[in-house]
């Protein structure tokens, strides 16, 4: 049986903290899915395409790797209908570690069969959030060193459609 793991998240939009904890996990399995959550809770700046497009430009060439979209359904079922084993979460803190210990517990009550991966980014990307970097990149600041250049682009374009009248 392969090791096959499920690395869930919104990646709105993907940044390298996602990246650096996606590459930890292909180190450990050898089947990794980013599984992008459309979810409507969160109010998103790209579309699932567009967040899609993008990991799969970033992660072109990355061995094991699949990239899809969860549109509805828990998480748990979607583990045991593809045959995955491992929940990947990425923890940078301690707020972090307390909000996935509970979703963890209950992915395991709804499948035994899944375990919850907890793995910490490296030290440079503890503090980088896909919020902070919107609001960030969204009010013209650099946000180049935490994400990949064609996210840097992406966040870019978005901003000139969203105000127009900005330079950058």
């Amino acid at each position: 049986m392969k090791k096959k793991a499920i690395y869930p998240g919104t990646f709105d939009p993907f940044t390298n903290g996602h990246l650096d904890v996606l590459e930890r996990a292909l180190t450990i399995f050898e089947e990794v899915t980013v599984l992008i959550a459309e979810n409507s809770n969160k109010n998103t700046l790209f579309t699932v395409e567009e967040r899609m497009d993008a990991i799969r430009e970033i992660t072109i060439g990355m061995d094991g790797l699949h990239v899809e979209v969860l549109h509805d359904g828990l998480l748990a079922e979607y583990a045991r209908d593809v045959g995955a084993n491992a929940i990947i979460r990425g923890v940078r803190q301690v707020k972090d570690f307390e909000y996935e210990f509970q979703l963890s517990l209950l992915n395991r009550h709804l499948n035994p069969d899944v375990t919850t991966v907890f793995l910490m980014p490296n030290v440079k990307y503890t503090y980088i959030a896909s919020s902070i970097i919107k609001e960030v990149a969204m009010l013209g600041g650099d946000v180049s060193k935490f994400v990949h250049p064609s996210v840097l682009s992406m966040l870019h374009r978005k901003r000139k459609e969203l105000k127009p009248n900005t330079t950058s």
